[in-house]
């Protein structure tokens, strides 16, 4: 049978016979009532936790709306119409509203691509910035010891609103929620902090309780406070299939529940080849990135076997310290054993992907040079159906294939570890 799966803004394919495939790791069906703006009305019409927006914020205060950067798949023009009718409707004037994009660690926005995050009518109607981790405000340390500074514009608004998308993260449980704020306007060095407890087994995918990312975060954006969040779900054609508004925390979890209904995959077998895209743009822009639907693959393949990793990477590496580490590397194990002496932001998730290294070989589909990717010991390839080839080629014919069209948001879950 013929799949294709997202690469960049177009797609590849590939055939895999029918007694080769073990399973295709799609989002279980859900009912869809109301979908994009709409559901973001009904949401904040019903918020969770929370009193309504237009009861929380008062006609000249200051309002800070933290969104998420262009790497982010969250449609932020379509919440934005709800939301500033909301803010209207409480008193609220335009050149006292604020649209943060959250940069974390990333790149600077260019103005046509926060003009397209924030959509014609925010982009016209309020101001709208890059957050800056060079201007921040220290506001103190969390109970782990991360500092907790945020960016000086959001620390001095009268409220804070959070807008994002819930998904699998691969060390903080689920995007959304205080991730706005943490890393999302912090600092390097504070983030760096943060990340650092990445590799305590309690931080992985799809946990919540106990993960001491996730906890951290949470007590950052407490210290902050966050007045309210609007959290969107996406479907597997990035658009809005549920919203969850209110309590920064109690929305937050709800919409983590309804994830699980939707991209929580139980897989009775592992394969000897699993096929994996990140899902086409932005989320595969660069391998920093592609890298997400990586982590989730190793769930799903057998120890020795082949992941074929599909993104166009057209950016290349995507962070600077990610690619120092990467490109700097004697082997992949090096990697595993110098972020557990040395952590740095960007290099945690080149340790991440040498974890996986050294459980399995990837092939990765990419645009980047083949020599280079050779130089980052991966196995180049231009096509999915050249790599599956070659994966063939060397497990045998009748190697076991899974099929993860969305790898970025679905969670396989090995049936004997649920």
């Amino acid at each position: 049978m013929r799949y294709e799966l997202g690469f960049g803004k177009g797609t590849q394919a590939v055939e895999v016979k029918e007694s080769c495939l073990l399973d295709v790791l799609l989002p279980n069906p859900v009912l869809k009532e109301l979908t994009g703006e709409e559901e973001v009305r009904r949401a904040l019409m019903a918020p969770i936790g929370s009193a309504p927006l237009r009861e929380i914020v008062r006609p000249g205060e200051k309002i800070a709306v933290i969104t998420s950067d262009v790497t982010r798949p969250v449609p932020t023009w379509k919440i934005m119409p709800a939301l500033l009718d909301e803010l209207y409707a409480a008193g609220c004037s335009p050149e006292d509203l604020l649209l943060v994009f959250a940069l974390g660690s990333h790149r600077k926005h260019t103005e046509e691509e926060q003009r397209h995050l924030a959509g014609e009518r925010a982009w016209a109607e309020i101001r709208c910035i890059d957050s800056d981790g060079l201007d921040c405000v220290h506001l103190g340390v969390t109970a782990n010891g991360t500092p907790v500074d945020i960016f000086r514009p959001v620390v001095e608004a009268d409220k804070v609103i959070c807008i994002g998308n819930i998904e699998y993260h691969y060390f903080a449980g689920y995007s959304g929620g205080a991730k706005a704020v943490m890393p999302g306007v912090s600092t390097r060095e504070a983030i760096q902090a943060n990340h650092s407890r990445m590799v305590k087994p309690e931080a992985c995918a799809g946990r919540l309780e106990g993960n001491p990312v996730r906890e951290d975060i949470e007590e950052a954006a407490a210290m902050l406070g966050v007045d309210f969040i609007v959290n969107v779900v996406l479907d597997e054609h990035k658009e809005i299939i549920r919203a969850f508004a209110g309590d920064v925390t109690q929305a937050h979890r709800a919409g983590c529940t309804f994830l699980d209904t939707l991209y929580s995959k139980p897989v009775a077998q592992r394969a000897d080849i699993v096929i994996v895209s990140q899902g086409g743009a932005p989320k595969d822009l660069n391998l920093y990135q592609t890298q997400k639907a990586l982590d989730n693959a190793k769930h799903a393949v057998r120890d020795g076997g082949i992941i074929i990793l599909v993104g166009s990477c057209r950016e290349g590496l995507g962070e600077k310290t990610f690619e120092e580490w990467l490109t700097a590397a004697p082997d992949p194990h090096s990697l595993v054993v110098r972020i557990e002496q040395e952590f740095r932001l960007g290099g945690h998730k080149a340790a991440a992907i040498a974890m996986v290294q050294e459980r399995a070989e990837i092939y990765l589909v990419s645009e980047m040079e083949p020599n280079f990717v050779r130089s980052l010991f991966m196995t180049p390839f231009t096509s999915v159906e050249e790599a599956y080839s070659a994966a063939r080629k060397k497990l045998g014919e009748d190697a076991g294939v899974i099929l993860m069209p969305y790898g970025g948001s679905t969670l396989p879950k090995f049936f004997a570890e649920i």
